[in-house]
């Protein structure tokens, strides 16, 4: 196992934090602005791994020895090409609109893998490194619905599994700031011009800080 960070290109003190925890820090020095889709791609590109896992900064797995138990367990059967995970905001500033949004988002995540579509929310996305670079990665051109877009890819492959177990926490802030009907909106509006044009609407991601 190995810890990978991608870092776009950050002007705080994030490198000086965590690099002596990772294996390997990736650093973009670029003149332009990075979006997720590229920062994911040169992780996965400098990894040597059979199982990608990608998070972003800001999310906390609820209990990592069952998360990579209930990894394992999944990826040992040979039609699991990747597994999303229930996502949800930190326990500690968890409101009532949190928990209705996410109950109905996380059901509808698991059903779409199940029966129609693939579907993996950013936060976590865990995939068999053999599909992942089958499906193309990231589509850099995107800066909004890459993750949509690389799990519909990569349901023509195989099975995508949702694990129900291993939760994930995410900070609420982007809610906070524009309200969950505006986030939605944003994710919906770019999945449809993503399925009909094959591109994101969205030109920008904004960082909500």
């Amino acid at each position: 196992m190995e810890i990978i960070l991608s870092d776009g290109g950050s002007q705080d003190s994030t490198l000086d934090l965590v690099s002596n925890s990772v294996d390997k820090v990736i650093e973009h020095k670029g003149n332009c602005k990075q979006n997720i889709s590229r920062g994911r791609n040169q992780g996965a590109l400098n990894s040597l791994g059979d199982v990608l896992i990608f998070f972003n900064a800001d999310t906390l797995i609820s209990d990592i020895n069952n998360f990579f138990k209930e990894v394992l367990k999944t990826f040992s059967e040979n039609n699991t090409v990747a597994a999303t995970v229930p996502i949800k905001v930190f326990p500690e500033q968890e409101i009532l609109q949190d928990r209705l949004f996410h109950f109905f988002y996380n059901n509808y995540v698991r059903l779409l893998n199940k029966f129609f579509i693939g579907m993996g929310r950013g936060e976590c996305h865990i995939i068999k490194r053999e599909y992942f670079f089958k499906a193309g990665g990231y589509n850099e051109d995107f800066y909004a619905g890459e993750d949509y877009d690389l799990f519909k890819k990569l349901r023509r492959f195989g099975k995508i599994r949702f694990l129900k177990k291993s939760v994930v926490y995410e900070s609420p802030r982007r809610y906070r700031k524009l309200g969950y009907l505006k986030v939605f909106w944003a994710w919906a509006k770019n999945s449809i011009w993503i399925t009909i044009f094959n591109k994101s609407l969205s030109n920008e991601w904004e960082e909500i800080r």
